[in-house]
């Protein structure tokens, strides 16, 4: 392991905001996103859309993504749990699951169907050397190598619609899971949400837009002040430049490895 890689250290920042058409029809944003900073310089984030035909979407991708990232946190993981592919898919597995008893007790307490808080959910566990992801539903996680290569960990999973995927709250949720494990040098972790995959990802092949990633991940690594580069990212997913091309709710969190 390259030492001088593990002296690197993690800036994030992550933004979830509104679509322009639930601006019009005065709906809230469905969206939610989560992080935290692990010890030994591991991130856990994760990013959920509530389904739009989910009268409580918003409530379920925020119980997801917090009961992913606090299932993750309390295991105490290190370099070596991460170090064997099968314990560290395990590791994401398990999350999916916290995510999804969280989500269907939080039904059983609002006394709603689980359907009603339907939502997507993708976590992404990472360090200088390895990527660990787990994706219900679609969106997109993204990795940047040291010399510049992007690659999608995970795809969108859509069904023969565009508007169609699978959600966490469905009862075949846990067959549709994918889990990816990526061994590279890493210096850019993505998380965005199906709101934004159009531009981001040609999606006939696969693979990520640069001339949408780089200057965010630029961008990010070079941020003097970290609640100042939200603000940035907040305007940035609310421009007309974005919002010209979509008006679904937009979430993407960014990480860089910095010294």
């Amino acid at each position: 392991m390259n030492s001088s890689r593990q002296k690197l250290h993690w800036r994030v920042v992550g933004a979830s905001v509104c679509g322009t058409s639930h601006i019009k029809n005065s709906q809230l944003c469905q969206d939610a996103h989560h992080w935290a900073m692990l010890p030994n310089n591991i991130l856990v984030a994760a990013a959920a859309d509530g389904a739009g035909s989910a009268s409580l979407g918003k409530v379920g991708a925020m119980v997801a993504t917090e009961a992913a990232i606090e299932n993750i946190s309390l295991k105490q993981i290190n370099q070596h749990t991460l170090g064997d592919d099968t314990r560290a898919k395990s590791l994401l597995s398990e999350a999916i699951l916290a995510a999804k008893t969280a989500v269907e007790e939080e039904a059983i307490a609002s006394n709603r169907p689980p359907k009603d808080l339907a939502t997507t959910l993708i976590i992404v566990v990472a360090t200088a050397e390895v990527a660990v992801v787990a994706q219900v539903g679609d969106g997109v996680a993204v990795v940047k190598d040291t010399v510049g290569n992007l690659t999608a960990l995970t795809l969108p999973d859509n069904g023969e619609y565009i508007n169609e995927t699978s959600f966490l709250t469905s009862p075949t949720a846990l067959d549709s899971v994918q889990v990816n494990v990526s061994r590279q040098d890493i210096t850019n972790i993505a998380i965005l949400t199906d709101g934004l995959q159009m531009l981001a990802i040609n999606m006939a092949v696969g693979l990520p837009h640069k001339p949408f990633f780089l200057p965010l991940f630029d961008f990010v690594a070079n941020a003097q002040e970290l609640k100042g580069a939200k603000e940035q990212l907040v305007k940035f997913l609310r421009s007309e430049k974005i919002t010209q091309r979509t008006d679904d709710d937009l979430t993407l969190v960014i990480a860089a490895l910095s010294d």
